[in-house]
């Protein structure tokens, strides 16, 4: 099949979050598996300008701009250079507000997108569209390209990475995108008197695909479908959930130059090493490594978990373990966060902001990894985090629920450690439950090795996309 992926970030070009990784991996699994992709994303600043000149109409305007093409791992991707819309210092906001003239950005990147796509002179057979800047795609696909030799037969999949993210805006917007009221309707457009570009790639696609089954079912229900729950009940036959993968090149503790010692499931006591080196960087005594290290990488917003944290802020240092932490975020919880590291420098190693390097050490070093979101579509770090042997212990939601299976006392079965209230006592129980199995050394090295064998590659994924697109396509 020859694959057109829309998305408005990609690893390593640009990122934001988990969106990029998806888009720097998955095409390349496809690849493998035998596919043709293509990927279309805005040129940021800093990215390499220039390409093919193109001319594409967007409401009463038509925008001249060129596109820039590479390749990267089988896969080719193009940057729609247009400056006066892309290359700003930051890629959808600055000081938490979003850019006032985003409707009009990506509505201009996904039109150019298609554009690009038809001007290479080949027949693509699905087209994938990806959050809600891209969301416009598939309307365009239904009104301007249903004839079109190279991109009127494709079928058309959109996945919701985050639902929490909508692209709402005021519904003037739409005849300056081009667009008339007649989409404005509950059956097109329209959104609770706005337009959503959310909801235009939702009714408009052949197939809807999620990063997880169990966050599929959760956006159906009032609770969790942000006022799209009734929609996607209705496209129920049509939603897929399916897990992302990880990055087994980046992501693998045999091989990881960012680790001290390496080592895989036969030679897991070399993880001590990292441990020990972890502690030192982060100025913590030896001794703190002879506890369980509780590791956590994260953002610091409330659905990350960090209002049950702080909540349990005064009995933390009371549990006989060490708690590092690398994350940014709300300045109440990373000044939560600094003070603990400063009451208790032998127990909380804090690094606020952002290191790769000391990300993998994180994961590398820790015993537990802390994940009580409050939800979570897919989630990486419970999964980067089995790969090396770190037991997660994570809130039953979304993704998580989908790649950790909750300890059974009674067999002794498991990969971390499960909790299903979002309150703090249920955290801090499940918590308390967890460093008590650390002390049965037998039972914990079974988990970690029975988390170091599951596969949670992208070519276990790819193969998922491949059949939404072969059922699509039927």
């Amino acid at each position: 099949m020859r694959i057109l992926m829309v998305a408005s970030e990609a690893a390593p070009f640009a990122k934001t979050g988990g969106l990029a990784d998806v888009l720097g991996a998955l095409p390349q699994a496809l690849v493998r598996a035998g596919h043709e992709v293509d990927v279309v994303m805005p040129r940021y600043r800093g990215m390499p300008e220039g390409g093919d000149p193109f001319s594409v109409p967007l409401g009463p305007q038509t925008v001249d701009l060129r596109v820039g093409q590479t390749t990267r791992g089988g896969v080719r991707f193009a940057f729609v250079d247009a400056p006066a819309w892309f290359d700003r210092d930051a890629l959808y906001g600055m000081g938490g507000h979003d850019y006032a003239d985003n409707p009009e950005r990506f509505a201009l990147f996904g039109r150019a997108a298609l554009e690009w796509a038809r001007a290479q002179g080949v027949t693509y057979d699905v087209v994938h569209a990806h959050d809600w800047q891209a969301g416009l795609v598939p309307v365009w696909l239904d009104r301007e390209y249903v004839a079109d030799p190279h991109l009127g037969r494709a079928s058309r999949i959109f996945t919701i990475h985050n639902l929490a993210y909508q692209g709402t805006f005021d519904a003037s917007w739409l005849p300056r995108l081009g667009f008339g009221w007649d989409l404005f309707t509950m059956a097109g457009l329209e959104f609770w008197g706005r337009m959503s570009f959310l909801k235009a790639g939702i009714t408009f696609s052949d197939r809807i695909t999620t990063v997880s089954p169990t966050y599929a079912r959760e956006i159906q229900t009032p609770e969790s479908g942000f006022g799209f729950d009734g929609l996607l009940r209705f496209r129920a036959a049509d939603l897929v959930g399916i897990v992302n993968g990880i990055d087994y090149d980046r992501w693998d503790p045999a091989s990881d130059p960012f680790l001290v010692e390496r080592y895989d499931v036969t030679s897991l006591d070399r993880k001590r090493a990292n441990t020990v080196a972890l502690m030192r960087e982060l100025g913590l005594p030896e001794v703190a490594g002879s506890r369980p290290v509780v590791g956590m990488i994260s953002r610091l917003v409330d659905q990350k978990g960090y209002d049950l944290i702080a909540a349990l802020a005064d009995e933390l240092p009371r549990l006989d373990a060490t708690f590092v932490l690398l994350g940014t975020g709300d300045r109440r919880y990373e000044d939560l966060w600094l003070g603990l590291a400063s009451r208790h420098p032998d127990r909380f190693g804090v690094r606020i902001g952002f290191d790769e390097g000391l990300a993998h050490r994180i994961e590398a070093g820790s015993d537990l990894f802390l994940m009580p979101s409050r939800f979570e579509p897919c989630g990486l770090n419970q999964m980067y985090s089995l790969r090396y042997g770190t037991l997660p212990l994570v809130r039953a939601t979304g993704g998580l629920s989908d790649t950790v299976r909750n300890l059974d006392p009674v067999t002794g079965e498991g990969t971390g450690f499960v909790f299903g209230d979002y309150l703090p006592q249920a955290l801090f129980g499940t918590l308390r439950w967890a460093l008590g199995i650390y002390t049965e050394k037998a039972l914990w090295r079974r988990m970690q090795e029975a988390g170091m064998r599951q596969d949670f590659s992208w070519d276990a994924s790819a193969r998922d996309y491949v059949s939404v697109y072969e059922r699509a396509r039927a």
